[in-house]
């Protein structure tokens, strides 16, 4: 009964290799099948109003009175207010942003609000993993606002408070949740103050998105 079994085994793998052998394609064909590697999409909808958090570094305005000094940086990013499942009209939808920077030379500090645009850079080419993004709103700072004769040394004449702020970024996502980011920044009053020397970091960051 046993040998009997064995015997038709043999005959079923036999008779296998031979269609095999009869269709040389076969293999290449269960190759060419498999599927191929998802291209990285980010979440268009978020777990939780929160949609990153992200914490980072800069130097201060290194052609200033400030310079020589550094700053650490944090910033929340919230979910889209509204989303599309169109992609191109989805990358015109802002995340409201809040962040902060603290100067650990005593120099200017600051908080700031507005909204953050994040766009993927050929997303094609680059498999949607490297990615660039733009800010703009309002700085509120713990700075000098007064007459660049009258400040103390090393400090940047400001002029007012609050001050415009644009910040931009060039990043890479190095999973879907964890990200770095090289920055700029500037805060300034756009000539609306007598005095607007302004501010202008470098620096980097890495976000963790949810």
């Amino acid at each position: 009964m046993i040998a009997r079994s064995l015997r038709s085994l043999v005959g079923a793998l036999a008779l296998s290799a031979t269609a095999l052998a009869g269709h040389p394609g076969s293999a290449a064909d269960l190759v060419s099948r498999a599927p191929a590697p998802v291209a990285y999409a980010p979440p268009v909808a978020p777990m939780s109003i929160v949609s990153e958090v992200r914490i980072g570094g800069s130097v201060q305005d290194p052609g200033s009175a400030e310079r020589n000094t550094s700053n650490i940086n944090g910033e929340i990013l919230f979910a889209k207010p509204l989303v599309s499942i169109d992609p191109f009209w989805q990358a015109f939808v802002p995340r409201p942003t809040a962040g902060g920077s603290y100067n650990f030379g005593g120099r200017t500090s600051y908080g700031y609000l507005g909204a953050t645009w994040t766009v993927d850079l050929f997303p094609e080419t680059f498999n949607r993993v490297v990615f660039l993004e733009g800010f703009f709103g309002a700085g509120f700072h713990d700075g000098k606002t007064g007459p660049k004769a009258l400040l103390p040394p090393g400090f940047n004449a400001l002029g007012c408070n609050p001050l415009f702020r644009e910040a931009a970024a060039l990043g890479f996502r190095i999973t879907e949740h964890l990200s770095i980011m090289a920055t700029v920044e500037h805060m300034s009053n756009a000539g609306l103050c007598i005095e607007n020397r302004g501010l202008t970091n470098f620096g980097g960051k890495i976000g963790y998105t949810f």
